[in-house]
């Protein structure tokens, strides 16, 4: 059952939260979705799915990313789920660390306890939050994924793994090599357990190096991010994906950090992106 939390107009659409209760998650999980002026019983539109990075809630992109106006205009729903499991009784990192536990799902389903009862992130994306969007909102089937960082990495193996669920992926300064970077090193471990053959399953450029992807792919980094060099490695994924010949459009820009500023400056292009896909739409 949805609870509606709260709602606003904005460039003619509206923007609502929810909380519902997920059987795949085992708590109660909230979301935001941007429904565009033309949304209706009548008139469905597609669904942009946007997955945010570590800490971060359902509200980051929606208050920061700028992106309603131009959603707005192209007739796109966006939704945004929150980045982990919540509740009293999930599992946490005992020392409280930001990377691993609530608001560090990473987009995976766990297998080791205590993780595995809740961190079921990747099931929730794939299938779980789709259906209920897709019943209770006037939207399509058609859908496109993004998301920034951890939700970059998100966005590009849930999209890689399921391309009959996508038309198009994109991501800002997503984590690349997880298997190789310290932030996915510590969570890999953490929620798979030891066996790294694992961990490949939630690896882009380890994906990538198995299976070209058939979907067109949008990747934006800036230069000036401070986890370019040490967690994001977008050069592992870059030499993989031209060997394999997949469409994929890597834009670095000088000057831009990890920060909002970098995605508010370039959402719409990546709107635009994913438009072609989703409505035909030629920029």
């Amino acid at each position: 059952m949805l609870e509606q939390v709260s709602q606003s107009k904005v460039f003619g659409g509206w923007h609502k939260q929810y909380t519902h209760p997920s059987d795949v998650l085992n708590c109660t999980m909230r979301f935001a979705i941007f429904l565009p002026p033309e949304a209706s019983d009548s008139q469905p539109v597609p669904v942009l799915y946007w997955l945010s990075g570590l800490t971060c809630t359902d509200e980051n992109f929606m208050q920061k990313a700028g992106a309603f106006r131009k959603a707005a205009e192209l007739g796109i729903a966006i939704v945004a789920p929150d980045t982990s499991p919540r509740g009293d009784n999930v599992a946490d990192d005992p020392q409280g660390a930001y990377d691993l536990g609530l608001g560090a799902g990473f987009y995976l389903n766990a297998t080791q306890s205590p993780w595995d009862q809740h961190y079921h992130m990747y099931s929730y994306i794939v299938n779980e939050l789709p259906s209920l969007i897709e019943k209770n909102f006037p939207v399509t089937s058609k859908r496109s994924i993004s998301g920034h960082s951890m939700g970059g990495h998100g966005a590009l193996t849930i999209g890689m793994k399921n391309p009959e669920r996508y038309s198009s992926i994109s991501a800002f300064s997503p984590i690349c090599h997880p298997t190789a970077c310290p932030w996915g090193q510590k969570a890999l471990k953490a929620y798979l357990g030891d066996n790294q053959t694992a961990w490949q399953d939630y690896d882009a450029t380890e994906l990538l190096r198995k299976n070209a992807c058939p979907l067109p792919m949008l990747i934006d980094q800036g230069e000036m991010d401070q986890f370019l060099e040490e967690q994001l490695k977008p050069w592992d994924l870059l030499e993989v994906a031209d060997h394999q010949n997949c469409e994929l459009t890597y834009q670095s820009h000088p000057g831009y950090d990890h920060s909002y500023y970098f995605i508010q400056s370039f959402i719409e292009s990546h709107l635009q992106f994913h438009a072609q896909y989703l409505l035909g739409q030629k920029s």
